[in-house]
């Protein structure tokens, strides 16, 4: 039985990836809203992905005799001043996760919950590769600027994103 301190904790945290899941489908909103349906279907996509993380914490506590306890999910931004605007705001939000994860590792670390620590090792090398691609996705965007022609394919290659995972 995991303590009501780690339990806590996972639940926060199970919060925190539900409000991921519901800022990156705002993102979503926004992209459909500009035309851009790559961006809107990339973000989608992550939200559904940000949606897998808590339940996967969800079935960890249930599994470990913990009890679920959900919280209010605040209202996430839905206006950005520009595209690449929302996958800087998509990088600040995985490396806000990324310090959640590693804040939660380090209390289940002191409460000596072991079997914590191992679900959470997966979700420390999700976190890398997150991070890694939304700052791929920001350094086109940089390199990109404003050009209309390479705004639309980079548009189109994150609207792949569906179509590239199914094929593997």
């Amino acid at each position: 039985m995991l303590s009501q301190v780690v339990q806590d904790a996972i639940n926060r945290q199970i919060n925190n990836e539900f409000f991921s899941s519901y800022a990156y489908l705002a993102m979503s909103a926004y992209c459909e809203r500009q035309q851009f349906a790559g961006c809107a279907s990339w973000l989608r996509l992550q939200s559904q992905e940000e949606t897998a993380h808590a339940m996967r914490l969800y079935d960890f506590l249930i599994a470990r005799q913990g009890v679920v306890v959900l919280h209010e999910i605040k209202q996430p931004t839905a206006d950005y001043p520009s595209l690449p605007a929302v996958f800087e705001a998509a990088l600040a939000q995985e490396q806000t996760v990324t310090k959640q994860i590693d804040d939660l590792y380090e209390l289940a670390f002191k409460e000596k919950a072991f079997a914590a620590l191992v679900e959470l090792e997966w979700f420390i090398t999700e976190q890398v590769e997150e991070e890694k691609t939304a700052s791929t996705i920001v350094h086109k965007f940089n390199l990109v600027k404003d050009d209309p022609a390479s705004l639309l394919d980079l548009d189109r290659e994150l609207g792949e994103r569906g179509t590239a995972e199914a094929a593997e």
